[in-house]
């Protein structure tokens, strides 16, 4: 009877202890730390069975990613919880530290559902408390100089100065390849990214991204468009906290209209859309009150929550039929643009803005006048178009040296099967004509854009242990937008391949002029193109060196690898020698 008793008290003490969390107990103005959070969650699950702490991986700060899992029926299996056809709703805070309502929002969230014992019945909530540790430690007050409070907050970059927020695709952080790891486990169909925004002024306390719905496969952005953000939008309207889509302007004030964001898999939520979940970042106003920024996301995530358990078996149909979809989809955008022509009229909730001089250079100066309010309607255009797309092949050809492509297919559950056997095989191969090159470093890559490609057909030599990726999985999104080099996003322009763009042999002139002599000598065609070159090039036919190393590209004693894309594309469904 005594051991139950201190049982009980022990009990009582771990859910007393649980009951307020740094935020409150700061009076609303402070964010809560890395160990704070975790002690927190750590508390949590040992006074509730439908709550779970795991941990997994390891991320650049040498501690690994949490991930708070709350489940009515306590099965903690993603397995077994995908068989019981129940949706998974993931929760990601702190990728920007120094955007810290979701950290303290969820805390509060996870709290409340389990104290009330009202976690849905057909929806698992995961909470990772926060993405980016690293940056989560390095603290001030003033890094993110236009910002109301809280008091002291993390840090934008992590360990490695990285913003994770660019990371998901080229996972230069081990904070990204523990996420994508945590996500395939987990599998969610809904994902929420909380963040605040920068920018303008004006009303909303909440303003929202949601998943690109162009770029969305149709089957859910049907569903995304028609009924989901409605009834995040109404829902949060009826709490007090009425949004807007994400302000991003076109000129210097909302008024002269905003675009909608085209969200590229480098980040989360184009990340996710490459497994046909449906994202979100809800971005909180920087300058509104810290406590009113955590309390509305504190209540759009119940809204998340409410919505996600009404439509569970819908979502879950949903994504089913995506994911058969995409498997048997043939053609597939790499690109997008914005249709300048797709415009339409939106209530907007801003301030007067003016102009003034400044203080500190005399020049005039934008200013909004909060005392100003006003509801004005405003143009959106938030229509893309595919820029560029391609085929798919029926499956892409990986030599087993490019291991850190490998590695980061398998991350993504994409399916490879390896060659029995040394075998020759027919494919297409690109070569790369043409790319710019950023001239300044971005998130410590050299990014490429504006890729041109030719295609040669080849009959290449593959040996044992080499990768075949069929395009027939519910992956495809993710293989294609990697391996095409000319997606936005892809391996070829986060700089994976560029060890293919310099020559590893080349000549001596005085030797190869000899050389170049019974080469056009022996082979007409070529002398003949040379002529044509010189002919319709000015520049070219008074530049000797040019004109030798036009003979050398267009001999055999040119390097058949350089600048060919190693990643081939088997267009024909011959027959294999398969493990």
């Amino acid at each position: 009877m005594r051991k139950f008793f201190v049982f009980c008290l022990l009990s009582i003490g771990l859910k007393a202890a649980a009951q307020k969390t740094p935020f409150e107990l700061s009076g609303k103005i402070e964010t809560t730390t890395y160990t704070e959070a975790i002690s927190y969650y750590e508390n949590l699950a040992k006074a509730y069975p439908e709550a779970k702490l795991f941990s997994y991986g390891h991320t650049d700060f040498g501690k690994p990613l949490h991930v708070l899992v709350l489940s009515d029926d306590q099965v903690f299996d993603p397995a077994l919880i995908r068989k019981s056809n129940k949706r998974v709703l993931l929760i990601n805070n702190g990728i920007h530290p120094g955007e810290p309502e979701g950290i303290d929002a969820s805390m509060m969230l996870a709290r409340d559902l389990l104290k009330a014992r009202k976690l849905p019945k057909d929806v698992v909530i995961c909470i990772i408390p926060i993405y980016n540790i690293d940056g989560s430690f390095n603290r001030s007050g003033t890094s993110r100089a236009n910002q109301n409070g809280p008091v002291t907050y993390g840090f934008r970059g992590n360990s490695k100065n990285l913003d994770l927020n660019r990371d998901f695709i080229k996972t230069d952080s081990k904070n990204s390849a523990t996420f994508q790891l945590i996500f395939n486990t987990w599998q969610p169909e809904i994902f929420v990214d909380t963040h605040t925004s920068n920018g303008a002024d004006y009303q909303y306390v909440m303003t929202l991204i949601p998943t690109q719905k162009d770029k969305l496969n149709p089957i859910l952005s049907d569903y995304l468009t028609k009924t989901l953000v409605p009834d995040l939008y109404t829902g949060m309207e009826k709490l007090g906290y009425p949004m807007i889509p994400y302000v991003n302007s076109i000129g210097e004030t909302p008024e002269s209209g905003i675009t909608g964001f085209i969200d590229p898999p480098r980040y989360s939520t184009g990340y996710t859309t490459l497994h046909n979940t449906i994202g979100f970042m809800p971005e909180t106003h920087m300058l509104k009150s810290y406590d009113l920024r955590v309390d509305a996301t504190y209540k759009l995530l119940q809204t998340y929550i409410q919505v996600v358990e009404r439509d569970a078996r819908i979502i879950g149909e949903n994504k089913r039929k995506a994911d058969e979809f995409v498997a048997a989809q043939k053609e597939f955008p790499l690109e997008w643009k914005l249709n300048k022509t797709g415009v339409n009229d939106l209530t907007f909730k801003g301030f007067e803005a003016g102009q003034k001089p400044s203080t500190v250079s005399g020049a005039d100066r934008l200013y909004y006048d909060s005392s100003k309010p006003y509801t004005k309607t405003i143009k959106e255009w938030n229509k893309f178009e595919p820029a560029l797309s391609v085929q798919k092949p029926v499956a892409y050809v990986i030599p087993k040296a490019w291991d850190r492509v490998i590695a980061l297919l398998k991350l993504n559950q994409v399916k490879l099967r390896e060659l029995k056997s040394d075998q020759k095989i027919a494919v297409d191969n690109y070569y790369i004509g043409d790319f710019k090159t950023g001239t300044r470093p971005y998130e410590g890559h050299y990014l490429h854009s504006g890729v041109k490609v030719n295609t040669i057909p080849q009959k290449l030599q593959y040996y044992t242990g080499d990768y075949v990726v069929y395009v027939n999985q519910p992956t495809n999104r993710y293989i294609i937008e990697t391996l095409e080099p000319q997606a936005t996003d892809s391996y070829f322009n986060w700089n994976f391949f560029d060890s293919i763009l310099d020559m590893k042999e080349h000549y001596s002139a005085y030797v190869f002029e000899d050389t170049a002599t019974e080469l056009l000598k022996n082979n007409p065609d070529l002398k003949n193109k040379l002529e044509a070159k010189k002919a319709s090039d000015a520049e070219f036919a008074k530049n000797a060196a040019a004109q030798l190393d036009f003979v050398y590209k267009n001999s055999d004693y040119y390097e058949k690898t350089h600048n060919r894309y190693p990643v081939a594309r088997l267009v024909t469904d011959v027959k294999l020698d398969l493990k």
